[in-house]
């Protein structure tokens, strides 16, 4: 089984652009600084609002990761184009690894 964060925010309209700017930059700074990062898709909702769904190897390491917080440039950036989180939370997949 994979961790998966779900993080729900808004981004409000004038700031996507910086949001999708800052994205390569973030997954490199979160592939170079997080133990046990493996995956990351963003998603656009209606209403300004977004889903960042990030996989992670273990519980563990996603709390390793949020302990960091915005601690490198491009992680920094993503972080600021974002207006409001509305929810987070943890989960874990229970499909096959080999079935993605």
């Amino acid at each position: 089984m994979t961790t998966v964060e779900l993080t729900r925010f808004h981004v409000a309209p004038d700031r996507v652009e910086a949001l999708l700017a800052a994205r390569p930059a973030m997954l490199a700074d979160f592939r170079a600084d997080r133990a046990g990062f493996l995956d990351a898709r963003l998603v656009r909702l209606p209403g300004d609002q977004w889903l960042d769904i990030v996989y992670w190897r273990t519980s563990e390491d996603f709390t390793r990761s949020r302990a960091k917080g915005a601690n490198l440039p491009g992680i920094t950036a993503f972080f600021a184009a974002i207006d409001d989180v509305l929810s987070s939370e943890e989960g874990t997949t229970t499909e096959s690894e080999n079935a993605r």
